[in-house]
Parts: structure tokens; C-alpha cells; sequence
């Protein structure tokens, strides 16, 4: 049975009152509107509850029993309604589970664990690599908290945030062949390349491109995550087509690699940070976003931040 709470409210007023015509003045309500509210009271326990007494309403023994039951439920179900009263990031113990890929991660995963050092201390963050499930579904589902890739579609209840816009470059060995003439698209398909894909595919816009030019490359590798591609490049004469955030973040480390414009007018990808609207309101993860997106400003300023 389905019990309805507002007898709660209106059964510590008659308790209270001793009267039918003092809880109904308590609850705003008429004298005949509280009648019919005992009554339900009384349908719904099984018991009188007040009964006559001379001049007066005195309560039953059940009524007495549960009279201070009446208190604590009311106070629980304000407390379970209310608003959640203030909390400091300091004391917030969360744990972020974000899906990112390598350009974010090798760009500003240092920086995001710094910021948690600093704000929010008692936080934990996993990173978990991009999968072959729907992403939208893992976000719907609580596998992950936010999701940052370059923008696709997503669900229509899903929240979507653009951070910052990279684009395509060429990759080499720093001895590479490639630069000993000009770049062209002729001789960009002389060497094979290494593709990346979560999805194992080989053909992209790159190939598109291309075959507008009447030219096909060879893609003689195939890899999960720009990370891998970065590092099956060493000792090899392929060619990779990444990110260019992701590209001078690895040669800033020190890694052997040469960076050179794609002869293709290809467009930019924009990276995004998405999330299920059941944490838009959440503490953490409004820090967590906020944080995130003011990285993003600070680390690219050099190129077209969407707001």
C-alpha cells in the first residue's frame, strides 16, 4: 500500500493541537477538509487514533506509541528533500572516472592532477583509454563520469562542452627522407603510413583527400591510441598523421621526431568534454568540468578556444 506522507504532517497537528479545530488552523485548512483527514489517518492505521473524552480528544495508545515516530519521519523526509547544505572542495571526496584520449591526456592530465592537489585534495582520478562500446551508453550507464574525444554525436540528453580545436599534422623521424624536397601530396604517399583507429579502421578523411588528387596511400599499420602510433614510429620510415597538440607535447619531452604541414587541406577537430545531465548539479564534477575547460584557455591560447 501507498501511503501518502502528508498524513504525517497532518497527524502530528491533531496530536499536538488535541483538536480537530486547532490542527486544521495549524495547516491552513477548514474544519471539514481535517475531518476527512482523520478519517484517512484512521483508514490508514487501522486505529481511532483521538477519540472523544468527555469535552475533549485524548489519543489512543497507538497514538502514543507512534508519537514520536511522527517527529523523526517528518525530520527525515526534510532532511532527504532539503537542499544539500554547503560543502568545501577540501573536504569533497570524490572519484572521477574520465574516459579521455591521448591528445588530452598527454597534454593536460599533468596539469588536472596538480589543480586536484591544490582544490580538491581528497579526490581520486581514472583515466579509462577509449573503448568499443557506445560512449554515449557508458555515460548513461555510470561506467564514466565525463568523456573527452574529439567531438562526435552523442545522445540528445547528453551535455557537450567544446573545449579546444587541434589540427592534423605529418610526423616523421627527425632523418626522414620526406624532407629532403618539397612536401607535396605526390610524395606524402611515397612512404606508408600508420593510422589510428580504436576501431581498427584504415580509411579516413585523409584518404578521401586524396583520392580527390587521383592518389591512395598505403597504410601499413594500424594502432589504438596516438601514444602507440608515436612510439611505433621510432627506427621506422612511416609516415603518421596526428594531432598536433598531441605531436609538439611528445617532442617537448624530448622524443626524436619532426613535425611537418599535411600538403591537404583537411579540417580541425575540435576536442569536447561530455557528460550525462544527472552530474550537472553535482559538486565535484562542476569543479571537475570548470577545472578542466580553464586548461584548456590557458594551455591553447594560441588557437580558436570555443566558448
Amino acid at each position: 500500500m501507498r501511503i501518502d506522507l502528508n498524513l504525517l504532517y497532518a497527524l502530528d497537528a491533531l496530536l499536538e493541537e488535541g483538536s480537530v479545530v486547532g490542527a486544521a488552523r495549524r495547516m491552513h485548512l477548514s474544519s471539514p477538509t481535517m475531518s476527512r483527514t482523520l478519517a484517512r489517518i484512521r483508514e490508514t492505521t487501522q486505529d481511532p487514533i483521538l477519540v472523544q473524552s468527555g469535552r475533549e480528544l485524548v489519543p489512543t495508545q497507538r497514538a502514543l506509541e507512534i508519537r514520536a515516530s511522527i517527529k523523526q519521519a517528518i525530520q527525515q523526509a526534510t532532511c532527504v528533500l532539503a537542499p544539500r547544505p554547503p560543502v568545501e572542495l577540501q573536504n569533497l571526496e570524490s572519484h572521477f572516472n574520465v574516459r579521455a584520449n591521448d591528445i588530452f591526456i598527454g597534454t593536460m592530465a599533468g596539469k588536472l592532477v596538480d589543480a586536484m592537489k591544490n582544490e580538491i585534495p581528497r579526490a581520486r582520478l581514472c583515466f579509462t583509454p577509449e573503448e568499443n562500446d557506445i560512449d554515449d551508453e557508458a555515460l548513461r550507464s555510470g561506467r564514466i563520469d565525463l568523456f573527452i574525444s574529439a567531438s562526435r554525436q552523442l545522445g540528445t540528453e547528453i551535455r557537450i562542452q567544446p573545449l579546444f580545436s587541434t589540427r592534423i599534422v605529418g610526423v616523421a623521424t627527425v632523418d626522414h627522407p620526406i624532407f629532403e624536397n618539397e612536401i607535396t601530396p605526390q610524395r606524402l604517399v611515397q612512404w606508408g603510413h600508420i593510422t589510428i583507429s580504436r576501431r581498427g579502421k584504415s580509411h579516413g578523411p585523409i584518404d578521401e583527400i586524396l583520392s580527390v588528387h587521383a592518389l591512395k596511400r598505403r597504410v601499413q599499420l594500424v594502432v589504438s591510441t596516438p601514444g602507440s602510433a608515436l612510439q611505433a614510429l621510432n627506427g621506422t620510415d612511416l609516415i603518421l598523421p596526428v594531432a598536433e597538440h598531441l605531436a609538439r607535447s611528445v617532442q617537448g619531452m624530448g622524443v626524436k621526431i619532426r613535425i611537418f604541414d599535411l600538403p591537404l587541406s583537411l579540417p580541425e577537430i575540435t576536442i569536447t568534454q561530455a557528460w550525462h545531465p544527472r552530474y550537472q548539479n553535482d559538486l565535484g564534477h562542476q569543479w571537475l568540468r570548470r577545472t578542466i575547460r580553464a586548461l584548456a584557455v590557458k594551455t591553447f591560447p594560441t588557437r580558436s578556444n570555443i566558448r
